[in-house]
């Protein structure tokens, strides 16, 4: 069995599967080119939610294990629990059997949200159906920083700034290599199968009336996402690998999602742009080996769900090490 452990990338992805194996007793180190804010995983809403992830028979179990394992996670580590409302624009939405069973319940198309108390009571042609769960939150600002000080305090060491051409590149006295490159693994493995998924976001200032999360996933997408400090107004999902904030994009982005919450726009605080790891074949979590024999596991192409599948994902990712 492997004792010293390598994992490529420090999004969320590569630094849930560090805490998890350097909690488990393994020497891991981590290697990724950026850290925390400046991955893809920076740029996330990041609230708990299945979306642009396949194949759902897989996606959904990893994203239930993640679930009960945010929920136990203490506040300081920067998860709240909080009421997330669904919506679509052009039918009836259908609650899904999972968020049925995580308490899901159809909500009017009207009401946005509650927390915008002197307009809760307005319809909106935006939507014509709804449903409210409550989920975990993860605020990047803090949660990802907590990861890796997690990482570290249970001996793992953080290494920065580093980009292999090849997997096999990793230093050999490190016995087991974990893939958890993101959208950095098509070029690292020549998988054409992943494809860029763009997402531009704007963060705006902290609403205090507003408590619940707004997504709607029809076009033109649009969340809004209240966190401790700010709000994360989005969004877009193209095909592209453009890393350039598109300033008539926030704007677009501010008014729809201004327009839904009956708001007057507010200032934008940032721009912040992230390619989420759609892999069309679905999400690669499989053993495999290098060309010196090495085991390499592979852990990429989340989509949008990388947060969402983290902790499902990494263990699943620990027990096919020690297959």
């Amino acid at each position: 069995m492997a004792e010293r452990v390598a994992i490529i990338g420090a999004g969320v992805s590569g630094l849930t599967c560090g805490v998890v194996f350097a909690e488990h007793g393994y020497r891991t180190a981590i290697f990724a080119k950026d850290v925390g804010q400046q991955t893809t995983s920076g740029s996330a809403a990041a609230v708990w939610f299945p979306y642009d992830a396949e194949p759902l028979e897989k996606v959904i179990p990893w994203a239930l294990q993640t679930f009960d394992a945010l929920v136990d996670l203490a506040p300081e580590s920067g998860v709240s629990m909080i009421e997330l409302r669904q919506f679509s624009r052009a039918s009836e939405i259908q609650i899904p059997n999972w968020a049925i069973s995580l308490g899901g319940h159809v909500i009017p198309s009207g009401v946005a949200c509650h927390a915008v108390a002197e307009r809760r009571r307005e319809e909106s042609s935006e939507f014509s159906g709804g449903y409210a769960i409550t989920v975990p939150l993860m605020d990047t600002t803090i949660y990802l920083d907590y990861l890796a000080n997690r990482f570290v305090a249970a001996g793992g060491s953080i290494t920065r700034t580093v980009h292999f051409e090849k997997l096999d590149e990793v230093d050999r006295k490190l016995d087991l290599v974990v893939n958890c490159a993101g959208s950095g693994a098509r070029e690292l493995m020549q998988d054409t199968d992943l494809e860029p998924h763009r997402g531009q976001v704007a963060i705006v200032p902290k609403m205090d009336k507003l408590s619940c999360a707004i997504v709607c996933d029809d076009a033109p997408l649009m969340y809004a996402i209240p966190r401790t400090n700010d709000c994360v107004f989005g969004g877009t999902n193209d095909v592209s690998n453009d890393l350039a904030a598109d300033h008539a994009t926030t704007n677009k982005i501010v008014a729809g999602c201004s327009r839904v919450l009956r708001i007057e726009k507010p200032s934008v605080l940032a721009e912040r742009v992230g390619l989420r790891p759609f892999r069309k074949s679905g999400v690669r979590l499989e053993r495999d080996q290098l060309p010196d024999g090495r085991i390499v596991i592979h852990n990429y192409g989340h989509g949008g769900s990388g947060f969402t599948l983290s902790w499902g994902c990494a263990r699943e990712v620990v027990d096919l090490a020690t297959l």
